[in-house]
């Protein structure tokens, strides 16, 4: 996540649009594709589910113009036999047109003859008639799997007296009705259809209208056949009315699978789809006009310029495509494809969210998440201006005691405060966070007038800032370096970090010095990767504990195995990792890594201890003991088996904040162990002082204390002096059998060095520990 205090141009080009030219291809590209899917029929199942969804939003009841007589199952079993007599249709004509209806339409089968009698009577019923009777023509085919029609049409008796409509059905690919034809041409005839003609319209035979299946089924009028033809059924309120007869009883079949509704008669589709016309005779509408509707708004959301807006657009968008096709629907009784158009406005959505979040995480990427200033990849990644002459880089002082006098939440705006002076006093440039302890920016300035601008900047750093409530001063120390030479930033960092040393506020660095130095730091922009893939190893020097003459306590010690330069020891570059404040990330990798493989030995019933050595820098740091602890306890080794080591000669940035530190340390059972023993001058003021479990003599004073009496007495007294104090002494540096002997007899508690054992890897040290391999033997007494 970005800083809220996220830098204002960079913020400004992750939401910049798109030109005008690269909306349209967008748009063409996306058209084109959509236009190609739709013509292959790829939306034909989605737009189908969104149309039987309309159904439903759009429900309404039916008109009460059109009425069903129903052959149903109480006709069938009054009447008792099929085919009906003929006679039975003249009683419903006769008793329907003497209610006055306007229309009566038969969807059933009359293309054979039955008895005379009963065909004369039907015949002579459909003559009398005042209203408009229509009886049933239809196509099938000649047999099972022939492509060939047959046209059906009602015997000569009863279609010379009335009026002949389609009753064909036409079903989709995937068995369901939506559709019915205006009408059919059979006998060489055009005839209308059924509902066509109930509902006094015109169209073109073979052409289709869709039926609306909004109009609720269950809403039509309905009444039995037989109860019409026996007058057993009052039939007021049918005058003016169309009516239409067919089978609804299941034995009859007749049924077709129709959208929202199922599996419905075909009497009831006819009438439905005569409804559907006397509302209005439905169209279908080209689906590209929609699709350009779509284009135009497509263009609109392309042009978002955040990922909010791009999203309210296309919302908006797809809002206004359905508002239109549902206002073309009902209003105009037009009915559009609806989904390439959506897919259309949906995707170009898609794309400007994806781009707006990929420039979005460029941008994060490019940003100090604490600070909220450019970071190292934006300084990479700007474009160079005319007349740039130097970077320059300002190394914060006492960065570690600062950043422990602002609460976390401050800080960031403690940097923000500074950057903004630098900004201010060198002339408005931008101002990049390239490290924690370092800010940089661009000069065009001569080197004398840059020099004079940094003297100035240091002077108004004498200001202090206020923060929360507090007034911090804050001192810079300057490198500058030029921008065309090879590895420019590190050469400026390398000068500051110089500067400092040398007790001077800046540095200008020249051409060929510092190689080295550029080598080294191209290793810390390495080094999170090096974590990553596990370059960065860690092996174990044994410590063998002299009452037992076993080994039971190591030395973690890094190593780099640089894919290039080889096994890297700890001088190359930790010195380099501390100057640029990572000297955390590093230790708790080995101090994890130590952890781990203690928890392996422990596993394998071996007891060892682990040393880990800490920098001093780092005792300052609540953030590091912190993790540090969190690792002890996420690890779950026992923590009095862990020594963390610091060295004599350590310079602590502030003493009491280093003592509360090993303190906790102590406190959570980890042992702390004083490294390089008499190499400083203030050895006996930290014996006093710090929290130590343990001594570790240094080899300058060890390796020849068996043929040396100086150094023999120095090394027994401070075994002494440590055993008074309750300390457990380590001696480094025994590169012989004599100089072990001469530990034992002074009562050394453990010896370290090249005669005990190299440094090994963990399986190989868990072997030596457990007696696989031979431990060293002091010499014979002499």
């Amino acid at each position: 996540m970005t800083s809220r205090h996220t830098f204002a141009p960079l913020a400004a080009a992750a939401q910049r649009g798109d030109a005008w030219h690269i909306r349209l291809l967008m748009v063409a590209a996306l058209a084109l594709a959509v236009t190609t899917a739709a013509l292959t029929g790829a939306f034909r199942g989605t737009e189908s589910r969104i149309e039987e969804a309309s159904f439903s939003l759009l429900s309404r009841p039916a008109s009460g113009q059109v009425h069903v007589v129903e052959m149903d199952a109480a006709s069938m079993a009054a009447i008792q036999r099929w085919p009906w007599p003929r006679g039975n249709y003249a009683e419903v004509v006769r008793a329907l047109d003497a209610a006055g209806v306007r229309s009566i339409s038969f969807d059933v089968d009359f293309s054979s003859g039955a008895d005379p009698e009963g065909d004369r009577a039907f015949a002579d019923a459909i003559a009398n008639a005042r209203a408009t009777v229509m009886l049933p023509t239809f196509s099938q085919s000649t047999g099972f799997g022939e492509a060939r029609q047959l046209d059906t049409l009602p015997i000569p008796i009863l279609r010379d007296a009335a009026h002949l409509a389609s009753v064909s059905v036409r079903h989709d690919p995937d068995g369901y009705v939506r559709r019915m034809p205006f009408g059919t041409i059979t006998g060489d005839t055009a005839r209308p259809s059924l509902a066509v003609l109930a509902a006094g319209r015109a169209g073109m035979a073979d052409a289709t209208f869709p039926v609306d299946f909004a109009i609720d089924p269950a809403t039509l009028p309905r009444h039995s056949f037989i109860a019409v033809a026996r007058g057993t059924q009052p039939l007021d309120g049918l005058a003016g009315k169309d009516v239409i007869i067919g089978s609804t009883a299941v034995e009859l079949g007749d049924r077709y699978l129709v959208p929202r509704n199922g599996v419905i008669p075909g009497v009831i589709i006819q009438a439905l789809a005569a409804e559907t016309l006397l509302s209005g005779v439905p169209t279908y509408g080209v689906w590209p006009l929609p699709l350009l509707l779509a284009a135009v708004l497509a263009y609109g959301v392309l042009g978002a310029r955040q990922r909010h807006a791009a999203l309210v657009r296309a919302g908006g968008a797809l809002l206004v495509l359905l508002a239109a096709w549902l206002g073309a629907r009902v209003l105009f009784h037009m009915w559009f494809a609806l989904v390439p158009a959506m897919l259309l406005v949906s995707a170009a959505g898609a794309i400007r969210y994806v781009t707006l979040t990929q420039r979005l995480a460029a941008l994060g990427r490019q940003i100090d998440p604490e600070s909220g200033l450019p970071n190292r990849i934006a300084l990479y990644a700007r474009a160079g201006a005319e007349g740039e002459r130097f970077l320059v880089a300002a190394q914060i002082d006492d960065f570690d005691a600062l950043k422990l006098a602002v609460a976390a939440d401050d800080f960031g705006t403690l940097l923000r405060r500074i950057a903004e002076r630098l900004q201010v006093a060198g002339g408005g440039n931008t101002v990049y966070r390239i490290e924690d302890r370092t800010l940089l920016w661009v000069s065009a300035l001569p080197i004398d007038e840059l020099e004079a601008q940094l003297a100035g900047i240091r002077a108004l750093m004498r200001s202090p800032f206020e923060i929360a409530g507090r007034r911090l001063g804050v001192s810079l120390t300057f490198g500058a370096a030029e921008v065309k030479g090879a590895g420019a930033v590190v050469n400026a960092v390398h000068a500051a970090s110089q500067a400092r040393r040398a007790g001077k506020f800046w540095r200008l660095h020249t051409i060929g010095e510092g190689e080295t130095a550029s080598q080294q730091f191209s290793l810390l922009g390495e080094l999170e990767e090096a974590l990553r893939s596990g370059n960065i190893m860690v092996l174990y020097q044994p410590k063998l504990n002299l009452a037992t003459r076993q080994i039971d306590a190591v030395e973690a010690l890094v190593r780099w195995n640089h894919p290039e330069r080889g096994l890297l020891p700890p001088d190359c570059f930790i010195p380099v990792i501390e100057e640029a404040g990572r000297i955390d990330d590093l230790t708790i990798a080995v101090l994890s890594r130590a952890l781990e493989d203690m928890r392996g030995w422990c596993d394998r019933g071996l007891t060892i201890g682990v040393a880990v050595n800490i920098s001093a820098a780092l005792l300052t740091s609540e953030n590091f003991a912190n993790r540090a602890l969190a690792a002890v306890v996420r690890a779950g080794a026992p923590a009095q088996r862990i020594t963390f080591e610091v060295t004599e000669t350590a310079q602590f940035e502030d003493t009491d904040v280093a003592i509360a530190t090993l303190e906790r340390f102590r406190a959570a059972g980890i042992r702390i162990s004083m490294d390089d023993y008499g190499t400083g001058q203030s050895a006996l003021n930290y014996l006093k002082l710090l929290p130590l479990s343990e001594l570790k003599i240094d080899r300058m004073f060890v390796a020849q204390a068996h043929v040396d009496k100086g150094d023999a007495l120095l090394v027994g007294s401070t075994v002494q002096l440590a055993h008074e104090l309750g300390l457990k002494v380590v001696a480094e540096g025994i590169e012989e059998a004599a100089c072990l002997a001469f530990l034992e007899t002074i009562g050394c508690d453990y010896a370290q060095g090249y005669f005990v054992g190299r440094p090994l890897q963990a399986d190989d040290l868990a072997a030596l520990a457990a007696g696989e391999a031979s431990t060293p033997r002091p010499a014979a007494a002499a």
